[in-house]
């Protein structure tokens, strides 16, 4: 398994590698301060709304009404602010209170009524979608009245000064480095294997290093943009409950076996219901960052943005099958799809051969997984 985990990783970097040095290659500017700090917000929404869809993955379900659910949240938003003049952070609150709601019955449907996630969550794609545009009317619907900036509008616009963003990643270098201490002398009390001193301190300091770098390239242009914050406050508490929650463990177990964590006790209805209310959530989060990004809620936002998900996630390591997937993973997954098609953009790649690329990366993503499931 060791063996299997370590050859996929190599791989992943060596694909990453290859992508970035062809980008920057074919287009100079790829690797310019101004497209990393684009790359890196687009990167922080794909992988907020992966790391949603991992919540029910890790038990074994899949969620296709994500994109539309982006989309309508967002739509919701705008038609409240411009609309009807609410102010943009009260046009939050029911615009998630809906993505909360849709999901929780959505995951209630599955469980209690044992129909397969597949098929409600296409139907609720659908569903969604024609919801959505009958919110926004079929029209573009702008986030900020007048061109002027609001929170909705600032959501992907506000960046972080850089002595600001300097201070932020001393911050999180030392609660990285305070948790793994942590982790370290619990795992050891417990008897259980940990890597030597020295390897442990190369991580660190290699993460370290890497955090540093983005946040000496991004602030020479603006700084960190709020996405990347509020995505790393997402990946935070994911990886929290994931980890180091009973209901997490409970993902897990369910995803791994569920006759076998039924029998020991795991509220199987209850843990899964949880899973996707949780991703309902994120995909409010998800969607007013990126009707924020767009500009204005139109009828293509959230467009195939489940699939990104879903490719972000398998990419990452996380099994279809359940039971098996971690935040860093599903982060490194998104950051590949996120350079492929940031990549595609700046060199006006025409939307079909956008598809064909966003497919083969999907395709290819759910063979690795076959494979590695197999050994």
């Amino acid at each position: 398994m060791k063996t299997n985990l370590s050859l996929r990783d190599y791989s992943l970097l060596l694909s990453l590698a290859a992508i970035w040095a062809f980008f920057a290659f074919v287009s100079p500017q790829y690797l310019s301060a101004r497209n990393l700090s684009s790359l890196s917000v687009e990167l922080a929404i794909t992988a907020t709304l992966a790391l949603g869809m991992l919540l029910v993955i890790l038990p074994g379900h899949i969620d296709l009404s994500v994109g539309s659910g982006v989309g309508l949240v967002g739509g919701i938003a705008a038609v409240l602010v411009i609309k009807f003049g609410w102010p943009a952070i009260l046009a939050f609150i029911p615009a998630i209170g809906v993505a909360l709601l849709l999901w929780l019955g959505q995951g209630a449907l599955i469980v209690r009524q044992r129909i397969p996630a597949f098929i409600v969550t296409l139907g609720g794609l659908l569903m969604f979608k024609g919801v959505f545009w009958l919110v926004i009317g079929t029209q573009t619907v702008p986030v900020a009245p007048g061109g002027r900036p609001n929170i909705f509008s600032l959501l992907t616009t506000f960046y972080l000064p850089p002595q600001a963003s300097l201070g932020l990643i001393a911050v999180v270098v030392i609660i990285l480095s305070v948790v793994t201490l942590r982790a370290r002398r619990r795992r050891s009390a417990m008897g259980f294997a940990i890597d030597e001193a020295e390897m442990a301190f190369l991580k660190l300091f290699v993460i370290a290093q890497i955090l540093m770098l983005f946040v000496l390239t991004v602030n020479h242009f603006r700084g960190i943009p709020l996405t990347v914050v509020i995505l790393g406050i997402v990946a935070l508490g994911i990886h929290i409950i994931t980890r180091h929650t009973p209901f997490g463990r409970h993902l897990y177990a369910i995803g791994g076996n569920e006759e076998a964590a039924f029998v020991s006790g795991v509220p199987v209805q209850r843990v899964v219901i949880g899973a996707f209310t949780l991703l309902g959530g994120i995909v409010a989060i998800t969607g007013l960052m990126q009707t924020a990004y767009s500009g204005a809620s139109t009828t293509t936002v959230g467009d195939l943005m489940e699939l990104d998900a879903i490719a972000a996630c398998v990419i990452g390591g996380t099994s279809l099958r359940g039971g098996r997937g971690s935040v860093p993973g599903v982060i490194f997954g998104a950051l590949i799809m996120a350079s492929l098609l940031n990549g595609m953009t700046l060199l006006a790649v025409p939307p079909e051969l956008k598809f064909i690329a966003r497919g083969a990366v999907l395709t290819l993503a759910v063979w690795m997984d076959v494979k590695l499931s197999k050994r």
